[in-house]
C-alpha cells in the first residue's frame, strides 16, 4: 500500500528510537518532571510515558518487520505515529522545559514529517483495491462524527469560560490546540471521504481509531495510577475514558476485520 517503504520505514525506526528512550527516561526518572508539572498532572504524563514505551515497541518491530503486502502493519505504523506526533506536540507546547525538551522537539518535528511522508506514500492504485461491507462504512463514519462532535462540544464549553474572563491557563491547553485545529478536522474529513465513497477514508479511520485508543487508554491509565501517586482518582472520569478507548480498540478491529486493504 505504501510507496517507498523503506524509507519510510527508517523514518519509522528513529522516531520509535527517540521515543523509546525518552519515554524511558521519563518513567525511570520522574524527577525530570519535578520542575515543569503540578504533581496531580504527574500520573497522566507517567502512563502517557508508559504508553509510548508499549507504542514505541510495537513501532520499532514494524520498522524492522514490515514488508510491502503487508499493508494492516503500514496503518498500524502510521497510527502510532499520530500518536508519537500528539503525545509529544504536547509536551512541546505545554513548554516542559527540562533537560529531555529538546528530545520532545525532535521528536514531535520527525513523526510529523514521517507521518507527512507516510501519508503522501499511499499508493492511489492500491486505494482502488480497498472494499468493505456498507454497514462498517456506515459504522465507521457515524462514530467519527459523533467522535468530533462530542469533543468539540466538550472542548467549547470549557474555553468559552476562559473565553469570557481572559484567564490563561498553564497546563492542558495543548488538548485544546491539536483537537480542535488537527485531530477532530481530520476525524470530520474522514468520514466525509467515506460517505462520498473514497476509499481513503477507510484507510484514514483505522489510523485516527487506533492513534485514538492509544491517547484515551493513556488517560484513563493516569486516572487509575493516582493512587499510587497520593491522589484520588474520579471514577467517572476514569470510566468515561477507558470506555471511550475501548470502543475506539473494538472500531479498530472491526476495521481490519471486515475491510479488504489488498487482495
Amino acid at each position: 500500500m505504501i510507496k517507498n517503504l523503506k524509507t519510510n520505514k527508517t523514518l519509522w525506526l528513529f522516531v520509535a528510537i527517540l521515543s523509546l528512550a525518552t519515554a524511558l527516561i521519563g518513567v525511570f526518572n520522574q524527577g525530570v518532571y519535578s520542575t515543569v508539572l503540578r504533581p496531580d498532572l504527574l500520573p497522566g504524563t507517567i502512563s502517557q510515558d508508559l504508553i509510548t514505551i508499549l507504542a514505541g515497541l510495537a513501532l520499532l518491530f514494524l520498522s524492522l518487520k514490515t514488508d510491502d503486502a503487508d499493508a494492516k502493519k503500514q496503518i498500524v505504523a502510521i497510527s502510532l505515529l499520530a500518536y508519537i506526533f500528539y503525545g509529544y506536540g504536547i509536551y512541546v507546547i505545554e513548554r516542559l522545559y527540562n533537560s529531555l525538551y529538546l528530545l520532545y522537539m525532535t521528536i514531535f518535528s520527525l513523526s510529523f514529517w514521517a507521518l507527512v511522508y507516510s501519508l503522501l506514500s499511499i499508493d492511489k492504485d492500491a486505494l482502488k483495491k480497498i472494499q468493505a461491507p456498507n454497514w462498517v462504512k456506515n459504522v465507521s463514519a457515524g462514530f467519527l462524527i459523533f467522535t468530533a462532535l462530542l469533543f468539540y462540544f466538550l472542548w467549547t464549553g470549557q474555553l468559552i469560560p476562559l473565553m469570557r474572563t481572559g484567564e490563561k491557563i498553564n497546563f492542558l491547553y495543548s488538548i485544546y490546540i491539536l483537537d480542535m485545529a488537527l485531530v477532530l478536522p481530520a476525524i470530520l474529513v474522514s468520514a466525509f471521504l467515506i460517505i462520498k465513497k473514497k476509499t481513503l477514508g477507510l484507510v484514514f479511520a483505522p489510523i485516527l481509531f487506533i492513534k485514538a485508543f492509544t491517547l484515551l487508554f493513556s488517560v484513563g491509565l493516569g486516572s487509575l495510577l493516582k493512587p499510587l501517586f497520593d491522589q484520588t482518582a474520579v471514577p467517572g472520569e476514569t470510566g468515561f475514558y477507558l470506555i471511550l478507548s475501548a470502543l475506539f480498540f473494538c472500531l479498530g478491529a472491526l476495521s481490519f476485520w471486515k475491510i479488504r486493504f489488498q487482495d
